[in-house]
């Protein structure tokens, strides 16, 4: 049988959206005949972002509770209430075979729904350190699919597996060529260059930091490849020039981790995910602005395994350079950061997620 009907669930940031886009873009390649359904929040990015990947997605008026006393966290029971009937009549509607959540608050409600009505649900936790509508639905899912060691902490041990978070098919097979991605960048293949990522919107600490230490990259002879983001590009595209390339968005990822020999990144799940596969030394600087603060969990992962530096927002001023200074000066602690990081990659997580939705199947 390949006319399965699948439903899928994550949203609001890139972080659940890719997941749940790559999970069904393996799902259609292995059932071509298969039909899919996503469902998002109404006024979040999945509704543009799913479309633009050829998927079907419906809206619930669902939004997370704010940390403070807000007009929104009043609405919340009625903005609840609203996405567990619709969600139920999407359900009854689309009649899935199986239900799969990436997290997100449109999740909750969809799958909810889905285990009560005798659909099998499989979740899949990016963090190390899991998301509230994760654990909350973890009680009712046949499998959930995890990045990190420990998670029991979280979840039931028995439905656990250990399969990592999907990657861009683009950097699995990865191959490292530094003269092609000088000329694409108009860098200098003999130079050391320094990546700095602060995802597609861009990161406005990190891009201070960057500004204040371009003197400092400059005194050691390094290039800076700076990722800014978009919402920045305005303020920082001043600094381009020989060795500095200032840009909103890198389009080919590839070739700048492969003329990188130091990455300075935010440490979101997907973010982590890919560089330990590209395996190179990182200096993680987690955003302090996220739920649960699980960018500094999944930097402390990989630093308990000496596979990564992290160094918090409110430390930057006062270690960086000292830090930054010994990762330059020392050839075997840039190796060791690089192969241990590249310990933890997990190429083929998409495959061995799918292979988990496959076994509920038959």
């Amino acid at each position: 049988m390949g006319n399965y009907r699948f439903i899928l669930s994550g949203g609001g940031t890139g972080g659940h959206i890719y997941p749940a886009v790559a999970i069904a873009n393996e799902l259609k390649r292995r059932y071509p005949d298969a039909k899919f359904l996503f469902v998002g929040a109404k006024d979040k990015m999945e509704m543009e972002k799913v479309p633009q990947a050829g998927y079907e997605i419906k809206g619930l008026w669902i939004s997370g509770i704010q940390r403070k006393l807000t007009f929104k966290n009043l609405m919340f029971p009625f903005k609840l209430m609203s996405s567990l009937l619709g969600a139920r009549k999407i359900i009854k509607e689309f009649k899935p075979h199986v239900a799969i959540g990436t997290g997100g608050f449109a999740s909750g409600p969809l799958l909810r729904m889905a285990e009560s009505s005798g659909v099998p649900c499989v979740l899949q936790e990016q963090n190390s350190f899991a998301g509230i509508t994760n654990k909350l639905l973890a009680g009712k899912a046949e499998k959930i699919c995890v990045a990190y060691d420990g998670m029991e902490r979280f979840f039931p041990k028995e439905k656990i597996v250990k399969t990592g978070n999907p990657i861009r098919t683009d950097l699995i097979e990865l191959k490292e060529n530094k003269q092609e991605a000088a000329n694409f960048f108009g860098l200098d293949d003999n130079r050391k260059t320094v990546l700095v990522l602060g995802g597609s919107l861009g990161a406005r600490r990190i891009n201070q930091l960057i500004e204040k230490e371009l003197g400092f990259f400059q005194k050691n002879q390094l290039q800076v490849l700076w990722q800014c983001g978009k919402l920045y590009f305005d303020d920082y595209e001043k600094h381009n020039s020989e060795a500095v390339k200032v840009s909103a968005f890198v389009n080919r990822m590839d070739l700048a981790y492969s003329i990188a020999d130091v990455i300075i990144s935010r440490a979101g799940a997907s973010s982590v995910s890919e560089l330990c596969l590209v395996g190179k030394p990182v200096i993680f600087i987690p955003s302090p602005n996220v739920a649960e603060d699980h960018q500094t969990q999944n930097a402390k992962a990989l630093v308990a395994k000496e596979a990564a530096i992290l160094i918090k927002e409110n430390q930057l001023d006062a270690v960086f350079e000292g830090k930054f200074s010994e990762l330059l000066k020392s050839e075997s602690i840039r190796e060791r950061l690089g192969t241990n990081i590249k310990k933890m990659a997990m190429p083929k997580a998409t495959e061995h997620i799918v292979d988990e939705i496959e076994k509920l199947l038959k």
